[in-house]
């Protein structure tokens, strides 16, 4: 089993790190071709798991070229029995170099289009319907990415394999925990602090999280907003920030972060889904969240608000009503927890693999117990 990625931290890596290390417990012999470094390279080699260097980057570029002839090589001495494509550039890459002469799945974690500006967008999308066909199954993170897909009028095997959290290592976090990650972290043991996690760039939407923040500062004077992550943004991003914007930059595990917050912010442009809103939850945190694909369909208004999509007058609206309304906050805690139980990793690993092992070989009577359980959404 050879999965190839070129993200090496952040939401795509943590997803890598899971497939592997279940698909390893399940005595299969695994390997990742990515770019040297990272978070993703350390869990691998703890993990004593192959980490193929793969020379590729995250911007499109003529070197491109150079990734896809470096991935065939790689492919013809793993010689795998499946690839497993994560992301847009691995998605690219693999789909060149393999053209549906290995069975290949294929996982977007969100669409390259979506990303794209001007003209470049419906390009994008068109070398997607195009290089459908060398896809034996496209896997979509949540329902919405899928309707997307459809949208663009993709075409062939696609199914959908909800993203999943952790809940052992995400266990809820009450008032003392609170009290002692934010002693860990340095940070006032009183005051209002909201937390958004993730890589800083446009997609995340971080710079409208600070737009918003000088509305809820003008209102609590003692709050603080705590931008967790590096990326592309961070630069302008701190640039535009006033001094109550902690940004302490990438965290190689988020957990303190979340048992710190009162409340967590995901102000996405656009998502797969998220594992960021799942952690939280799981956590217990209420979330204030974009009303974008993936997110709605995670955060409920029981669980947190969901706002208009770049609109950081109704950000700061939403980030007011929870942290000056302890009791409606407290609430959307309590059923965060239970929504998050709904994305259990064990479901989703179990249906990854069960679709990995129909390409692999043939179907066999004795899988079709398997079948029946992994089929349809979710």
């Amino acid at each position: 089993m050879l999965h190839v990625t070129q993200p090496t931290d952040g939401g795509v890596a943590a997803c890598v790190e899971s497939v592997c290390a279940d698909q390893s417990r399940r005595g299969w012999a695994v390997a990742v071709a990515a770019p040297p470094g990272g978070r993703l390279g350390e869990r691998l080699a703890a993990l004593g798991l192959p980490h193929l260097p793969w020379p590729a980057v995250r911007a499109p570029r003529p070197a491109d070229l150079a990734a896809v002839v470096a991935l065939s090589r790689i492919v013809r001495r793993f010689r795998p029995d499946v690839v497993h494509l994560h992301s847009s550039k691995a998605g690219l890459a693999g789909r060149v170099a393999l053209r549906g002469r290995v069975p290949t799945v294929f996982q977007p974690h969100g669409w390259s289009w979506l990303a794209c500006r001007g003209p470049l967008a419906p390009a994008t999308a068109a070398w997607e319907r195009a290089a459908a066909r060398w896809a034996h199954l496209v896997v979509c993170v949540g329902t919405g990415e899928a309707r997307q897909a459809e949208d663009a009028g993709l075409r062939g095997p696609l199914t959908v394999v909800r993203n999943g959290v952790d809940l052992t290592r995400f266990p809820p976090a009450g008032q003392d925990r609170r009290e002692a990650a934010r002693r860990a972290l340095g940070l006032a043991a009183r005051g209002p602090l909201v937390v958004c996690v993730g890589r800083i760039t446009r997609q995340k939407g971080q710079d409208l999280l600070v737009d918003s923040w000088r509305q809820v500062a003008a209102r609590l004077p003692d709050a603080r907003l705590a931008l967790v992550g590096d990326g592309d943004d961070f630069d302008r991003v701190r640039s535009t920030a006033p001094p109550d914007v902690l940004m302490p930059g990438a965290s190689a595990d988020p957990r303190p972060w979340y048992a710190a917050a009162d409340l967590v912010a995901l102000p996405s442009r656009w998502e797969g889904l998220p594992l960021t809103a799942l952690e939280a939850m799981a956590t217990g945190r209420s979330v204030v969240a974009a009303a974008v694909p993936g997110l709605v369909e995670v955060v409920t208004p029981d669980t947190g608000a969901l706002v208009g999509p770049e609109d950081p007058a109704a950000l700061a609206a939403a980030v007011l009503d929870r942290l000056t309304v302890p009791s409606l906050r407290h609430a959307e805690e309590r059923a965060a927890r239970s929504r998050a139980a709904e994305f259990d990793l064990a479901s989703t690993l179990d249906r990854l693999a069960a679709h990995t092992l129909r390409l692999a070989r043939p179907p066999h009577p004795a899988d079709a117990t398997a079948t029946e359980v992994t089929a349809g959404p979710g």
